[in-house]
């Protein structure tokens, strides 16, 4: 891995209290949707974030979405802690996607889509599973922001780019200018913020999940199916589905529940 890269995750500022107090609630068994939301509303960025989500159509919530309580009641604990959590990260780092092609809010964008087809998959095969790969898959593509900066600083977005656009294997594409993944990078970012092994590892191992630990290997896997379908570069495109699905029914998933679960996003999209 390029030193500027390990001294750009060094010099990563703490995450803010609310964060850190949103974190405290959520690994609280007894702490209450009622606490949350009165962590959240400390945090008038974390609303904004909360209520735009809520009324994205992604979500499909029947009505218009307008406080914050009401917002932290529908999404749960997990998703509320998800969504400020991928709000949090976003601002506390430099975001110019530029050497990927993509906007910084195109960029949200699609880490929402690959947070919600997980969320919608999973939630058929286990709910606690679910729970778990819901944050992971919202923040997976976090080191990406620090790769691009990275290949900017270098003078290298014209290249990176034109390779970036036609490949299949973005990983590829990183290690070549890099010398490491973007998964890796954000596993480093998340063990700089000190959050357990299992999320880091589960991250760090999604580019190649058969060289995971057995124990996170499902979620490795899961993670790296979902963002095979919505890569940054060809996002639900016929070649990224059809090579998700595959991937899918080689690791011993009913790919049915996959089709659907990508259908329903597809439907949402075209609304």
């Amino acid at each position: 891995m390029k030193s500027s890269i390990i001294d750009s995750i060094k010099s990563l500022p703490p995450l803010s209290k609310t964060i850190m107090d949103i974190n405290k609630v959520y690994a609280d068994e007894e702490a209450s949707i009622h606490e949350m939301a009165q962590v959240v509303e400390h945090d008038p960025m974390i609303i904004a974030n909360l209520l735009k989500a809520a009324n994205s159509p992604l979500y499909g919530f029947a009505k218009e979405i307008n406080n914050s309580a009401q917002a932290v009641s529908l999404f749960g604990m997990s998703m509320t802690r998800s969504i400020a959590l991928s709000n949090a990260v976003r601002k506390l780092l430099t975001v110019d996607m530029q050497p990927y092609g993509v906007t910084s809010e195109r960029f949200a964008e699609i880490s929402e889509l690959q947070a919600t087809l997980m969320r919608n998959w999973y939630k058929q095969i286990d709910k606690k599973k679910a729970d778990r790969l819901y944050l992971a898959t919202f923040l997976q593509e976090t080191g990406k922001i620090l790769i691009a900066s990275d290949i900017i600083q270098d003078d290298e977005t014209i290249s990176f780019y034109s390779e970036v656009e036609l490949t299949n294997n973005i990983a590829q594409v990183e290690i070549s200018y890099t010398d490491v993944t973007s998964a890796e990078v954000t596993a480093l970012v998340f063990e700089h913020w000190n959050f357990e092994d299992d999320f880091i590892n589960m991250i760090k191992y999604s580019d190649n999940p058969k060289k995971a630990p057995q124990e996170i290997r499902e979620y490795a896997t899961a993670l790296n199916i979902v963002k095979t379908i919505i890569p940054i570069n060809k996002p639900l495109s016929e070649v990224a589905i059809n090579i998700g699905l595959k991937k899918a029914l080689d690791a011993g998933y009913n790919h049915e529940l996959l089709e659907d679960a990508i259908d329903d996003i597809l439907d949402e999209l075209e609304k």
